[in-house]
């Protein structure tokens, strides 16, 4: 394609003597001669060409002279090649490719044609397939191997005949099922022979010191089943609490104070328990009292009856058995204490 300068009429290109005054482009030995050649046709200088496309001076000389080592990055010398061969009249994206052409771009890396890279797979097909056929075979052959090795022609039996005892209900380790027998009786241990006298003579205590212990404890409840935490307690410490309320199942506890004001609501799992503050005056609410275990003072108090209940009432019932135990622990003493003072009377 020739320059074209935007002054000759296309009449003067249509002649057939016509030759345009500047070769064109392609024609030229490298862009910068075309560049130049054009600049020079248009009578223009490099400054002029500066102004028209606020491209410096020393960039245009660089394009003309060819030298690349002073331009920017490639985008903006493709930016100044195009801006160039507008200003000159030359078809911009011809300057562009011949530029592309005489100055590749090192980032990007070569490729092989398309067509050598089908004939490079094309030779060497047959060979891939052919082993890919040979290990296949071999794989199929070795299967094949050893599933006839595993495979064991069929024996005949040890056992020509049957032997003329053995009969419906008389061969040999045949057992006779009867009726179900009775479960053997537990096994019990017999009771311990105390010999009359001999306690006496080891622990210096006779039996009226035994029946005055006995019944000093008569009037003393027997140890209930100890508070075993089997989850997260929550609520005041253990040194600061008398009653602990434990879930048997999935449930919702809620405790409000006098004021209306919540102090504890939460829905416990199993096992996990809750400790009552001492001296707080609340309200237990539960829809399922049944699904709580009452501790007091550690051991079992039994099952929440109400669904509404007065935490001072479980706190009084605990004061209450404390010193209950309190008393009997005292009576106790007491009755130890008088016994040893009659076996040092009698001595």
């Amino acid at each position: 394609m020739a320059l074209d300068t935007g002054n000759i009429p296309d009449e003067f290109r249509a002649h057939p003597d016509w030759k345009d005054p500047v070769p064109p482009i392609t024609d030229a030995p490298t862009l910068g001669d075309g560049l130049r050649a054009a600049r020079k046709a248009s009578n223009r200088s490099l400054e002029d060409m500066s102004a028209i496309t606020r491209v410096h001076v020393r960039y245009l000389r660089a394009l003309e002279q060819n030298d690349t080592s002073i331009l920017p990055s490639r985008v903006f010398s493709i930016g100044y090649v195009r801006a160039y061969a507008g200003a000159l009249g030359v078809d911009e994206q011809l300057a562009v490719e011949r530029f592309k052409r005489d100055v590749p771009d090192p980032s990007v890396p070569l490729q092989a044609p398309v067509g050598i890279a089908f004939e490079e797979v094309r030779r060497y097909s047959p060979r891939i397939i052919g082993v890919l056929a040979i290990i296949g075979l071999a794989v199929l052959g070795w299967n094949v191997f050893q599933r006839v090795s595993l495979m064991s022609p069929t024996q005949p039996s040890d056992l020509v005949a049957v032997p003329e005892s053995w009969s419906v209900g008389s061969a040999p380790g045949t057992v006779t099922l009867d009726l179900p027998q009775p479960a053997p009786p537990d096994q019990t241990v017999p009771p311990l022979y105390v010999t009359r006298g001999l306690e006496t003579e080891l622990t210096g205590l006779t039996a009226a010191d035994t029946e005055a212990a006995a019944a000093a404890d008569a009037g003393t409840a027997p140890v209930q089943k100890a508070f075993n935490p089997r989850g997260a307690v929550y609520g005041a410490a253990a040194t600061a609490s008398q009653v602990v309320l434990q879930a048997r199942k999935a449930t919702i506890l809620v405790v409000r104070m006098s004021d209306g004001r919540v102090l504890f609501a939460r829905q416990l799992a199993a096992g996990e328990a809750w400790r009552a503050p001492v001296g707080v005056q609340a309200v237990i609410d539960v829809a399922d009292p049944s699904a709580f275990d009452v501790y007091l003072n550690g051991e079992h108090g039994g099952r929440l009856e109400q669904a509404l209940t007065p935490l001072s009432q479980l706190n009084r019932r605990a004061e209450t058995l404390a010193r209950q135990a309190t008393e009997a622990l005292t009576r106790r003493t007491e009755a130890a204490v008088r016994a040893a003072q009659a076996m040092t009377t009698d001595g």
